[in-house]
């Protein structure tokens, strides 16, 4: 069995003396420096397992050292240990990235004793990332992380298009990562070492959108001071990703198929064609049948587009991947915020199940984000959710928006909703509870009857 390998870092000698000779006792190999900056060239030449430092020496200090092999990422448990300690010393010292800290004057046993535990704890941290790390490998394809079934009929779908050259359309509201299978199959296609190009066609005006896709000559009209290739020819055996192609103006709709028919494009201002090899995908929120019945889309050019299509399923469908996605945005904002957030109350979590996301996926991400910002402590509540997410935690309100369209439908189920919330409010005294809804006793009684309430 390997011996952990400890580097003491103190300019006190006695207490280098002691350390080391009770550790090496204990089945450590232990190390010594009289300085942070001579620890730093032990550190570089022989990577320790456990550090042990001092916070007040001559030069460098111990939190100094800390802070820089927290932002150099070195795997190594710290200890940080100082005569002048109290409980900021402690806090700014686990801030800065130590393990531990410990007040001297202290016997070695405590020492032994905290080194223990600083040990137990990184192990119990190695099994929750090799847990996480399998978990992930189970649910994560390519970047996108699901453990439904419709969303496995999904990857399979990629998997069995991917290695064509067949133009795909994908269809899906926003948000649920069309560009994320986009690039899935880029991945897994014949053409995967070219480059992947993306173009949000909604997103740029009709007389740009024309020079961004097919580029131009120098001169073909008042901006263009220089050629220009487009990214047809940037994606050339490659993939490119066309967002938004239901926003296409018709005068492009054309030229796209020509190329998608011909494998040719042609730059305006150019009388020359030129030959690309390009895999389009194309995505779009847009219902392109209607487009097509209001003559705003190309029969032609569907039917090209579409050769496979791939319908991406809203969040509110596949609710059993909200938990892993929450997991995994919390340990993505922890990474990028340098934060330490364990996880989101029950409470919390009932909202997020319940929510209709219209924003989907991204918008979970961005709730994500904004809680991890607002959290005090540990552990993301209710109250650091956006306010529009907690105010949709109103059953009344989710039956209408998203359910019910008879009003008559939607009034008995109103009804229903105040009877009961005006019984919990009132404790179930059904005289209080007629008055705070402005109705008679009887007429409360024979709509509790009426609609099997039970209180």
């Amino acid at each position: 069995m390997t011996m952990p390998k400890v580097l003491i870092i103190d300019d006190e000698e006695n207490i280098r003396i002691v350390l080391k000779t009770y550790l090496s006792k204990h089945n450590y190999e232990v190390e010594t420096a009289e300085s942070a900056s001579r620890a730093m060239e032990i550190i570089l030449q022989n990577a320790p397992d456990i550090i042990i430092t001092d916070v007040r020496m001559p030069g460098m200090s111990g939190m100094d050292l800390v802070k820089i092999l927290s932002e150099k990422k070195i795997p190594v448990i710290t200890i940080v240990m100082s005569a002048y300690g109290n409980d900021d010393s402690a806090i700014e010292a686990v801030k800065m990235g130590a393990n531990d800290f410990i007040k001297k004057p202290f016997k070695p046993e405590e020492m032994l004793l905290v080194l223990r535990k600083a040990e137990e704890r990184e192990e119990l941290k190695r099994e929750n990332r090799k847990l996480k790390e399998e978990l992930y490998r189970e649910v994560v394809f390519d970047g996108i992380i699901s453990k439904s079934e419709l969303m496995k009929s999904i990857f399979m779908q990629i998997e069995r298009t991917a290695p064509y050259k067949s133009t795909v359309l994908i269809l899906g509201e926003s948000g649920t990562g069309k560009e994320l299978v986009a690039k899935s199959i880029h991945k897994r296609s014949s053409v995967s070492s070219g480059p992947f190009v993306a173009i949000n066609c909604g997103a740029i005006p009709e007389h740009l959108l024309e020079s961004e896709l097919f580029g131009h000559r120098k001169g073909a009209f008042t901006d263009a001071t220089s050629d220009k290739k487009g990214l047809f020819e940037a994606a050339h055996k490659g993939t490119l990703f066309l967002d938004e192609i239901g926003e296409m103006p018709l005068s492009l709709q054309v030229k796209l198929l020509r190329v998608l028919e011909e494998g040719r494009i042609r730059r305006i201002g150019e009388t020359n064609d030129i030959e690309v090899d390009v895999r389009v995908v194309a995505a779009t929120t847009k219902d392109l049948f209607k487009l097509m019945e209001e003559g705003k889309f190309r029969e032609e050019l569907f039917y090209r587009l579409n050769v496979v299509t791939i319908t991406l399923p809203p969040l509110r469908k596949r609710q059993e991947d909200i938990p892993l996605l929450v997991e995994y945005f919390i340990e993505k904002n922890n990474q990028r915020f340098k934060t330490s957030i364990k996880g989101i109350e029950p409470s919390a979590m009932k909202i997020l199940m319940d929510y209709e996301w219209p924003g989907n996926v991204r918008e979970l991400e961005n709730a994500i984000e904004r809680a991890c910002l607002m959290v005090e402590g540990s552990t993301i509540r209710k109250e650091n959710l956006p306010e529009t997410i907690i105010k949709s935690d109103d059953p009344l309100r989710k039956k209408i928006e998203f359910d019910e369209i008879s009003i008559k439908k939607a009034m008995k189920y109103a009804e229903a909703v105040l009877i009961k919330r005006a019984l919990e409010k009132t404790g179930g005294n059904k005289s209080k509870a007629a008055k705070l809804l402005e109705i008679s006793h009887r007429a409360l009684l024979y709509k509790i009857k009426k609609y099997n309430i039970k209180n």
